[in-house]
């Protein structure tokens, strides 16, 4: 083929004629403005907005909805901006009310999740407009990440209420109480009164519930006021006899410790929000409160008294309704103003507007279906940690299918936040005296720049402070602080675990270095705010929190995220109490740096890549592509209103001039060029047999020493004549290609292409990241692959179109629209579109424009003239006189490996331990492994049969066919937990069986 573009048809998927009455539209959104009630202000400057942007939002595309179906999203994207960006009233049963998303949604028949999947793109698209018409701060203000993570703590909190609540009360009694009331779905009174109760606590106490934590808490709080006011004839359990309530004593069953215990809650922080439900229960119910202990309710029998607080004639029969009517009239004047979110939707949600997606967090999810590329395929996993036979549920351990327990968000962050307080808050907040050696074994003592570097830093994440604090978005509360005792706990448990790991590092790189001076590591400024975002994001990933996502804790910082990836690594590895889900985390914050974040305008890596590549400098400088100067600890101060003088300048002694025997003062030069081995022996790839097997011992061999990541781009390596950016920028190129090569064969797969298809693919992006880096510039490594992918089709005569590798694509883990609908081009480098104006495309266009100009001629050689068709479309060959394909068994080993796209059979291989244990002399023979044989000289046909002939010899007959279709992929992922040995918390430790995302066989 010539060039190997799309062709015309495929590169334009169907579309309505351009002919299309202008009229219609506009008047279909009128008629949604009548339905909603929109007054007339509001309906002109809304329609004046479409006007302004429909052009662009409707415009088709490859890979966009059906003009139809967007022009709903465009519509409702409309007025959710109208009704965050002006004044727009509604005329509404409630009396001053305003226009809410969930009446917008409503209205429109669309999705919470689907509509700000496209919100998302919509904004991007218009910002420019919207700018102009509302001003600079209009994404500020209109807060669409933000509400979007709101709506999905929420679901997910209400989630855990609604399961938490049927376990402690009866389904027949629910059922009932539906009956009688109107709250549907399976929603009771008592039910209902408990979630107003703590949306009343939300709206009095917003600073409490900024993340899902604490949102927990207080319904575990609302729990524990039920359990002893609800009747007990709509209990779901006897009391006494339950395993929900093990705490207990001689004076009878301790509610809130047993809550605690079985939510992992904070038993001091629960009875706190206790206390503050039971006093708005007396300011908005006029209820009078009674020591328990005097009572002789029904309700309180078989419980300890000591300490409760209980209500006369709260959630009896009689007065059940109007406890309901008053708060949920409370509710009513609260939001009566407001223009956000009806919350009460959450526990009945009639028009099913949330659909069945939750994870709060969005992409930085810890039970995200992401598992597979987090736990097994991370460039930098811990290879000891998936050598351990661990899972509960797998059948060797002999638990059935059936006893699964999937993680949910809620337990995933209860269960880290319990390993926070159990393992992190007990330590000090202050350097250990082995930590404080090192510090002041370094050139000059760095105790006091180290102390004041974590406080300013930790304080600017977590501001205790509610100076310039504003309130954006009502009933969302979307302050810019958190509460002063939340701040300040959570700044504790980041602080410490900063000194913790920082502690482990340095014992790491002495032991390296045969020596205690550590100057060059722990002087660099920018080493130390990367452990301390490190810290803090792991704090605020573990709570959830929706005002502080990443990558906000790189902004506050002053870093980039080429520069938090060189340190991911290390910190998990020296970290080893660290549980599983945090590991995923950090795991997955690392694929969004390799995949996108560190090629963004801005990264730190161009400073390194103009180092090491002078030959794309003058690209990286045309496109205005490097970092700015890191912020100074005073501007960071400035900016986050911190005094100056709170956290003053400790004068720095010097250390003596006589070093001790194990001093040893290294140059960052000396550092890059006496351990480059270290690092290419580190980062070369390795066989999966013997980077799954590897020892403890043997992966610490090979352990990166962090004084020459963090070393000066710029620094000469007299070794080759490099600079030790070149190596950096080779580590970082490496964790890139295993990414990408997870991935390429993951997609391979799912679109069932030969290994020869693979490795093409793989062996063009590779040659692609060395030779063509710029093309990575500002884009995403999926809109490389995908190009490859469908480069490498059409040169090699695939039956392959790029609808159906978006389509394959969409259903990977790692799919955003953006990806296809979205592709960066620079005004002057597009070909065919300079001066356009055009700054990002589909990729088709991309493709067509960008991609084949530029690696023609490395898809060229892949298909020489003369080569016979029947030769391209061998797997098994490999065409004369193409380039040599990267030797693919080299990458990640992924284990269990799926072996049938069409049914769920997986293989894994045996690990060493399980095969020494299997291969007793007393049970040797009634087992066989791959490559040994039951008996001498036995052929593989005659160990099989010989193994069916000893189950047989059992007695016991199984009849029927093996069906390996109800092995789900969620069994699979449970069994590949991703755990360290050595975690000193039982919870930690505990094994999290994930669910990993199941696709019908494709016909």
């Amino acid at each position: 083929m010539s060039s190997g573009s799309v062709d015309s048809e495929a590169s334009k998927p169907s579309m309505s004629s351009n002919t299309e009455d202008v009229d219609a539209v506009e008047r279909r959104f009128a008629n949604l403005c009548e339905g909603l009630a929109v007054d007339e202000d509001a309906k002109k400057e809304a329609m004046s907005l479409l006007k302004d942007i429909k052009n662009i939002v409707l415009a088709s595309s490859f890979g966009t909805r059906p003009r139809e179906e967007l022009e709903k999203y465009c519509f409702a994207f409309v007025l959710y901006c109208e009704m965050k960006l002006s004044k727009g009233q509604v005329k509404e049963e409630r009396k001053g009310g305003k226009i809410g998303l969930f009446q917008i949604l409503r209205g429109a028949k669309l999705k919470v999740d689907d509509f700000f999947k496209e919100a998302l793109q919509f904004s991007f698209k218009v910002g420019h407009i919207l700018g102009g018409l509302y001003g600079v701060d209009w994404e500020e203000r209109i807060q669409l990440k933000q509400s979007e993570n709101m709506v999905k703590l929420l679901t997910d909190a209400s989630k855990f209420y609604d399961k938490a609540f049927r376990e402690l009360f009866s389904r027949t009694s629910i059922d009932h109480q539906a009956a009688l009331s109107s709250r549907g779905r399976g929603i009771s009174e008592f039910h209902y009164f408990g979630w107003l109760l703590f949306l009343a606590l939300r709206n009095h106490l917003p600073e409490l519930f900024k993340d899902l934590v604490s949102c927990v808490h207080g319904l575990v709080a609302i729990l524990a006021i039920l359990i002893i006011h609800v009747p007990t004839i709509f209990r779901n359990l006897t009391i006494q006899d339950s395993s929900h309530f093990v705490k207990r004593s001689e004076k009878g069953i301790d509610v809130v410790a047993s809550l605690c215990h079985t939510h992992h809650t904070s038993e001091d922080r629960l009875k706190r929000i206790i206390g503050k439900a039971q006093n708005l229960i007396v300011d908005i119910m006029n209820k009078k409160p009674f020591p328990a202990s005097e009572c002789n309710a029904e309700n309180l029998d078989q419980i300890n008294t000591d300490g409760l607080t209980y209500f006369k004639d709260l959630l009896d029969e009689k007065s059940l309704q109007s406890s309901v009517l008053i708060l949920e009239k409370h509710y009513d004047d609260l939001i009566s103003n407001q223009e956000d979110l009806d919350e009460r939707v959450f526990v009945q949600d009639w028009d099913n507007l949330l659909g069945t997606e939750s994870s709060s967090g969005g992409a930085t999810s810890l039970c995200s279906t992401r598992w597979k590329f987090e736990t097994l395929a991370s460039p930098t996993r811990t290879m000891t940690s998936m050598t351990l036979p661990h899972s509960p549920s797998s059948p060797a351990n002999g638990n059935s299918v059936n006893k699964i327990v999937q993680m949910t968000p809620v337990s995933t962050a209860m269960t880290t936040a319990k390993w926070l307080r159990d393992v992190i808050s007990p330590l000090s907040q202050k350097p250990s005296s082995e930590l404080e050696r090192f510090l002041s074994s370094c050139d000059k003592n760095t105790i006091g720049d180290v102390t004041r570097r974590a406080n300013i830093i930790l304080e600017a994440i977590f501001p205790s402070s509610s100076v310039g604090e504003r309130s954006i978005s009502g009933t969302l509360h979307y302050a810019n602080s958190f509460d002063t005792t939340w701040a300040k706990e959570r700044k504790m448990e980041a602080l410490k675990l900063y000194y913790k790991v920082l502690e482990a590092i340095c014992k790491s790189e002495s032991q390296l270095l045969n020596g205690n001076n550590l100057t060059s590591l722990l002087s660099n400024e920018r080493f130390h705010r990367c452990m301390l975002a490190c810290s803090a994001e792991l704090v605020l990933a573990t709570h959830k929190t929706v005002i502080m996502m990443f990558p906000v804790v790189l902004e506050t910082t002053g870093l980039t995220a080429f520069d938090l990836s060189k340190v991911i690594e290390s910190f998990v590895r020296h970290e080893e109490t660290l549980p599983r889900e945090l590991k995923r985390h950090l795991n997955s914050l690392e694929e969004q740096l390799l995949e996108s974040m560190a090629w963004e305008k801005g990264s730190s890596l161009y400073n390194s890549l103009i180092v090491a590549r002078p030959a794309f400098a003058q690209e990286i400088n045309h496109l205005g592509l490097l970092a700015e100067p890191m912020l100074s600890l005073d501007e960071i101060a400035v900016r986050s209103n911190i005094p100056i003088g709170r956290f003053p300048l400790v004068p720095s002694r010097k250390r003596d001039a006589s070093p001790d025997q194990n001093s040893d003062a290294r140059s960052p030069k000396r550092t890059c060029t006496e351990y480059r081995s270290i690092l290419v022996e580190r980062n070369t790839f390795t066989s999966p047999v013997r980077e799954h097997f590897s020892t403890i011992s043997s992966h610490k061999s090979t352990l990166l020493p962090l004084q020459s990541t963090f070393a000066s781009p710029t620094q000469p390596n007299p070794v080759g004549g490099e600079a030790c950016a070149e190596i950096g920028i080779k580590i970082f190129f490496s964790k890139i290609l295993k990414l990408a090569a997870i991935r390429i064969r993951s997609l391979c797969e799912r679109l069932r292409q030969s290994q020869q298809t693979l490795e093409r693919v793989y062996s063009i992006f590779q040659l692609i990241l060395n030779q063509q880096t710029a093309l990575f510039f500002n884009r995403h490594i999926d809109q490389l692959i995908l190009c490859c992918l469908y480069g490498v089709a059409k040169v090699s005569i695939l039956n392959l179109t790029f609808k159906e590798i978006v389509n394959n694509y969409r259903k990977e883990p790692q799919c955003k629209l953006e990806v296809f609908r979205s592709v960066f081009v620079s005004r002057l480098s597009a070909h065919g579109n300079g001066g356009t104006g055009v700054d990002h495309v589909d990729i088709i266009t991309f493709y067509n424009e960008i991609f084949i100009p530029t690696v023609k001629p490395l898809l060229v050689g892949l298909a020489p003239a003369g080569v016979r068709a029947e030769d391209r479309n061998s797997a098994d060959s490999q065409i004369p006189g193409s380039p040599k394909v990267s030797p693919f068994s080299n990458l990640p080993d992924m284990s269990p490996k799926k072996v049938s796209a069409a049914h769920n059979v997986y293989v894994s291989p045996l690990r060493q331990s399980k095969m020494d244990a299997l291969l007793s002399p007393s049970s040797r023979s009634y087992y066989a492994c791959i490559g040994e044989s039951t008996h001498a000289y036995q052929s593989p046909s005659k160990d099989l049969a010989a193994i069916n002939n000893r189950l047989n010899f059992t007695g016991r007959r199984t009849n029927g066919r093996i069906n390996f279709d109800i092995v789900s992929d969620s069994v699979v992922a449970g069994s590949l937990g991703y755990q360290n040995g050595s975690s000193a918390s039982s919870d930690a430790a505990a094994t999290f069986n994930l669910p990993m995302k199941h696709e019908q066989p494709q016909p």
